[in-house]
């Protein structure tokens, strides 16, 4: 197979898989917290517990920006650090029990909103979008090493 047109079509899809989640996400988010604040939620929510300089990698933001949002979520008591237990030098976050009830809801309005978007396809469609996910997952986001 050609990697290069392989490559144009991993570019495509997530592109398209962005655009999605835009639409899924749109005005999901609390009014308390700025957009920036849900994307680090969001990914804490999804890949806990994490450190600081995996959100600062993975949100593209700077360590200091990194550390100034982490402390407003956690004055707005919706996440938390704790030290690692092999290694005191660690932090990891994590959300708070208010954290994870303001992501369950978030989480639920866009399970709603992807139901809605998949409500006409039938068993077997789904099916196939089932194992293109796995593929993707276990060959292409988290291929083993």
């Amino acid at each position: 197979m050609d990697q290069t047109a392989l490559f144009q079509k991993l570019v495509a899809f997530t592109s398209a898989v962005y655009q999605v989640k835009c639409d899924l996400t749109k005005g999901v988010k609390s009014d308390e917290i700025t957009p920036l604040q849900y994307s680090i939620l969001e990914y804490i929510a999804v890949s806990q517990p994490v450190t600081p300089s995996q959100i600062s990698d993975c949100m593209h933001v700077s360590m200091p920006n990194t550390s100034r949002e982490l402390k407003k979520l956690t004055a707005k008591n919706l996440c938390g650090r704790f030290t690692a237990a092999d290694d005191r030098r660690k932090q990891y976050i994590r959300l708070s029990p208010e954290g994870q009830a303001l992501m369950n809801e978030s989480f639920q309005q866009i399970e709603a909103r992807f139901r809605q978007r998949i409500k006409d396809m039938s068993e077997e469609e789904l099916a196939e979008i089932s194992h293109a996910f796995d593929v993707l997952h276990t060959k292409v986001f988290h291929p083993r090493t």
